[in-house]
């Protein structure tokens, strides 16, 4: 397999697997984003902007991966490379999406009224 081809397989899957992640929790999202923004319109923005960030991020680092061109290169362990990358785009745009939202959502109060 072609050094274009590996490369081509690893963004295609990478971006599959971001828009699955990004369906998976877009409705969820907006849910919470309407209850933090109060309106959903405001919550519609966010979630836009959320979803697009959440797709880009582990793209962006599938791109910057450049297989191996030598003759002993194995196409399966560079697609693995450079899905490696990716999974850690896609881990710290989730990841930092939610410390963003954590620090958004009120304390739940106990039954006392004192907060856990």
């Amino acid at each position: 397999m072609s050094p274009v081809n590996v490369f081509l397989v690893g963004v295609v899957v990478t971006a599959a697997l971001a828009l699955a992640v990004v369906a998976y929790l877009k409705p969820s999202l907006h849910d919470v984003l309407v209850d933090l923004c109060g309106t959903t319109t405001r919550a519609a923005f966010w979630t836009a902007f959320s979803t697009v960030t959440v797709a880009l991020t582990p793209i962006m680092f599938a791109l910057h991966y450049r297989p191996d061109t030598s003759a002993g290169a194995h196409a399966v362990f560079e697609i693995g490379k450079q899905l490696e990358l990716a999974f850690a785009g896609l881990l710290l745009s989730v990841l930092l999406l939610a410390i963003v939202l954590a620090k958004f959502i009120p304390p739940r109060e106990t039954a006392l009224g004192r907060q856990p």
